[in-house]
This record gives C-alpha cells, sequence and structure tokens, in this order.
C-alpha cells in the first residue's frame, strides 16, 4: 500500500510540480554519496517508495503482493514488516558496499526489490517444498527452485553494468536469511510485547506474595494480642 501511494503521489507531484518532486526523489532514493558524506542516513530505508517506470513498478508490486499476501496470512503482519524492513536495510547496507568498493560507479537505488528478495529467500526457506503455478508458464514449480533462479540470475548480473542492483538484491535476501534463521519465531515486536507483559506479571505476582506476607504477619500479631 505505501508503495502505491507514494507511486500516485508522485507522479501527481510531476504532473503539477515537477520541480518539486525531482526534488523529493533525490531526498527519498538511495544516492550512497549523500549516505556516506551528508549523512542522509534515511535513504537506507526510503529508497523503496521511490520507483521507475510504470512496467518495472507493476512488476515490483505483483511479486510483492504475492509473496507478501501469503507470508501475512501465515505468520502475520507485524512478521511481514520487520523481515521486509530488515531486508530493505540490508539491500541498503549493500549498494553502500558496492559504492564504496568501486567508488568510481554512480548509483542510485530505488525500488523495493530488496525487500521483496527477503521475502523470497524466506518463502523459499520456510516453504521449501511448496508447489504453485509458475504463471504464466503451464507447470508446477516448487519454491526452492524458484528462489534458486531469482538467485542465480542476480549472481548473473554481478557481472553486468547492472552489479549495484544485483548486489542489493543479494544484500537483501541475506538479510532476509539472517532475519528468519535468528529472528524470534513471531517477530521481535511480538516477542518484546510478550517479555514486557512476563515482566509486568512477575511484578504483580511479587506484590501479591509481599502483600500476603504483610497479612501473614498482621494476624500473627492479631493472634500474639
Amino acid at each position: 500500500m505505501w508503495n502505491v501511494a507514494a507511486y500516485f503521489l508522485l507522479l501527481i507531484l510531476g504532473a503539477f510540480a515537477r520541480g518539486f518532486a525531482g526534488d523529493l526523489t533525490a531526498v527519498l532514493a538511495l544516492t550512497p554519496g549523500l549516505v556516506l558524506h551528508r549523512g542522509w542516513v534515511w535513504q537506507l530505508v526510503t529508497y523503496f517508495l521511490i520507483h521507475g517506470t510504470i512496467l518495472g513498478t507493476a512488476f515490483e508490486l505483483l511479486s510483492l503482493w504475492f509473496l507478501a499476501s501469503f507470508l501475512e496470512m501465515n505468520h502475520g503482519s507485524r512478521w511481514l514488516g520487520e523481515i521486509f524492513f530488515f531486508s530493505v536495510l540490508g539491500a541498503g547496507l549493500a549498494a553502500l558496499a558496492i559504492a564504496l568498493a568501486f567508488p568510481g560507479s554512480a548509483l542510485t537505488l530505488y525500488g523495493c526489490y530488496g525487500g521483496i528478495f527477503g521475502l523470497l529467500i524466506a518463502f523459499g526457506v520456510l516453504y521449501a517444498d511448496l508447489e504453485f503455478m509458475m504463471f504464466p508458464l503451464p507447470f508446477m514449480i516448487r519454491a526452492k527452485y524458484l528462489v534458486a533462479v531469482y538467485m542465480l540470475i542476480s549472481l548473473a548480473m554481478l557481472f553486468s553494468a547492472e552489479r549495484g542492483f544485483a548486489f542489493s538484491q543479494l544484500g537483501g535476501a541475506l538479510f532476509g536469511y539472517l532475519y528468519i534463521k535468528f529472528a524470534p519465531r513471531r517477530g521481535f515486536a511480538v516477542a518484546s510485547s510478550e517479555r514486557l507483559y512476563g515482566v509486568r506479571n512477575q511484578y504483580y505476582r511479587w506484590k501479591r506474595r509481599r502483600a500476603a506476607k504483610k497479612f501473614e504477619v498482621y494476624m500473627r500479631k492479631r493472634r500474639d494480642n
């Protein structure tokens, strides 16, 4: 939803205030030089709101909808949001790494492929043997094989002019994998809430025990008197 809203907002702004839309795009898209030298660290996350052509945007959002709807149904919206933004951050950090490794390469990262690759790797690891129709091709494919195809394409792209985008996609996939391996089963937000409630319940139990002990002392004094 955020991606769709941001796309049409920038489209409308481009029609009525082209200069402002261009400035906003430059502020939100990830330009490694601006992050490294000006401290525009928000670009490590906000770049996923910026999209290119209509066709590319449609493919991105359809891929995101397919993966996100399935994972949200099985893991919840909080878990989905966490792994998506964690993968987006990983792709952004990978873009910074490739910019540092190749200082002469000019890269402006945009689009939500970092998050998509994080969801893709989660889909392939958690539901490796799940089969589904490979639309529009008339055959079934297992999730782990689909993920392998995407990973191989990105690896091949590392040897092309698109190596910056490919490396960022692989960074998103890596961070998605790290999330599903080391994050709590239901996500950090739910685990933190449960831990907070646990601490609160322990405090209330301690207060009840303390009140019970005071009551016992009071009753003992009454009997002694």
